[in-house]
């Protein structure tokens, strides 16, 4: 789970595609941008500056990533167990989780990974408001299918899941948590998060 995750946010950084407006590659792009500038500016690299950089990135990934709605399709059908109160703490503590886990990696691994942009669909009708980007990320001549979902929220393009050779973030993360919430209350879930974070 910790390589594909990391995989998730090495594809977010690596992607890029041509420059147009209103489009879901757009949005990324722009976002994507700033990460790499971050990772590659120099008063970042000392080990005391860390930090700051880590601060910033996370920053700029809370932009793009929807991790208000990745929590609650994570919960599936559990999160009606949730009251508000309860929602907001999982996704503050999920969000932290995710973050506190991966971004360490980021700083330490990304090696500029090259990506391949694939296509672009985006729904209609109902759907409209939703796409898919699809990319392939070359890793030392390993191409990995890389299909990023994203919702316009408010008119911003979001990503809401992705999936790596198939595997969906959301579904592993369901998977996981509904094993807790068939026999544990929403208050169990939430402190074994609390726990996980302190580790």
């Amino acid at each position: 789970m910790k390589n594909f995750l990391f995989l998730v946010f090495v594809c977010f950084i690596a992607l890029s595609a041509p420059a147009q407006a209103a489009e879901p590659t757009d949005t990324l792009q722009l976002h994507i941008d700033e990460v790499v500038n971050i990772l590659k500016d120099p008063q970042y690299q000392t080990d005391a500056q860390k930090d700051q950089q880590r601060e910033n990135l996370w920053k700029t990934i809370r932009q793009i990533f929807d991790f208000e709605r990745i929590s609650k399709l994570s919960l599936g059908k559990y999160w009606k167990d949730f009251n508000p109160g309860q929602l907001k703490e999982f996704t503050d503590l999920f969000t932290d989780l995710l973050g506190d886990t991966y971004l360490k990696k980021i700083q330490g691994e990304y090696k500029n990974e090259k990506v391949n942009y694939l296509s672009q669909e985006i729904g209609s009708g109902t759907n409209s408001d939703k796409a898919q980007v699809k990319t392939e990320i070359v890793r030392e001549n390993v191409r990995i299918p890389v299909d990023y979902s994203l919702w316009n929220n408010k008119g911003l393009w979001r990503i809401y899941d992705v999936k790596i050779e198939g595997v969906s973030l959301v579904k592993n993360y369901r998977n996981q948590f509904q094993k807790i919430l068939l026999n544990k209350t929403p208050d169990n879930l939430i402190e074994k998060l609390k726990n996980k974070l302190e580790e």
